[in-house]
């Protein structure tokens, strides 16, 4: 007769203990590489989230109005004047005495423009060579170098303005068209880099608390996480060039990621 063969218990818990040594000595050789890949992937996107913003910040500050940059809230609010395009004004009329040329010595209600057609839309206003707050009676936030655009909107050659008489000329006949202002605010209690736009021109700059009360306003998250931000504006020393200093820091899981960006400010109007 044939033998019946198998183990024993004491074969199987021999066995069961040598298993649980090594699933043991796996685990940790295998718990900082699991963990460091979390981390990594954790850090990476961090700073994509921050690059993100940060780069959409510039993309902005590089069309604001010159001269209109300004910071309050401790550098952790930035605001500015957006402008969509920007042209040159006829200052003199044609040999043949034609054209409308922009006026500076008295009310104007406009001008045409030279070189092809720009567009326009309801709500624009017209910019002409505002140097900002530090030269008095030139300041676009109280309305010194701004006017309304009263035309019709869509590709235009002849720009049509409510009647306003410009305080200085500009040396290169240029003018912008400006959409309104725009706020980054950071707010660290919920931890989010906010945009506001869509509000009404402020002859004194909003801070983050008032910012989501003003009429009009919309807001859009642009980060989350955020646990540090400073934006510091350093004029140049002609005030015709400027530089923001952008800083913004994530953290996410014991993880902090800080970045850096500077973005050049044309302050030549």
């Amino acid at each position: 007769m044939n033998r019946a063969r198998g183990f024993t218990l004491i074969e199987m818990i021999v066995v069961i203990v040598i298993t649980g040594i090594i699933a043991a000595m796996v685990a940790v050789f295998l718990r900082k590489p699991v963990e460091g890949y979390f981390d990594t992937a954790r850090r990476a996107q961090l700073s994509d989230i921050a690059d993100t913003a940060l780069r959409r910040m510039a993309r902005d500050v590089r069309l604001a109005l010159p001269n209109t940059l300004r910071v309050t809230d401790g550098d952790r609010t930035v605001e500015f004047l957006l402008t969509r395009t920007g042209a040159r004004y006829r200052a003199q009329p044609r040999s043949d005495g034609t054209g409308d040329p922009l006026d500076i010595s008295t009310l104007d209600t406009g001008f045409d423009i030279l070189g092809p057609p720009i567009t326009f839309q309801n709500g624009d206003r017209i910019a002409v060579y505002n140097l900002g707050p530090n030269i008095p009676g030139a300041n676009a936030y109280v309305g010194d170098t701004l006017s309304a655009y009263t035309g019709p909107p869509g590709a235009q050659s002849h720009v049509s303005i409510a009647a306003k008489q410009f305080p200085l000329a500009s040396p290169a006949s240029r003018f912008q068209v400006v959409e309104g202002p725009v706020s980054y605010a950071c707010d660290l209690t919920s931890g989010t880099l906010w945009r506001y736009w869509g509000y009404a021109i402020q002859a004194t700059q909003p801070n983050a608390a008032s910012l989501p009360s003003l009429a009009g306003v919309q807001a859009a998250r642009l980060a989350t996480l955020v646990t540090g931000c400073s934006f510091r504006y350093l004029e140049g020393v002609t005030e015709r060039s400027g530089v923001l200093e952008l800083s913004l820091t994530l953290s996410d899981g014991g993880e902090n990621v800080t970045l850096y960006h500077t973005v050049h400010v044309d302050n030549e109007p």
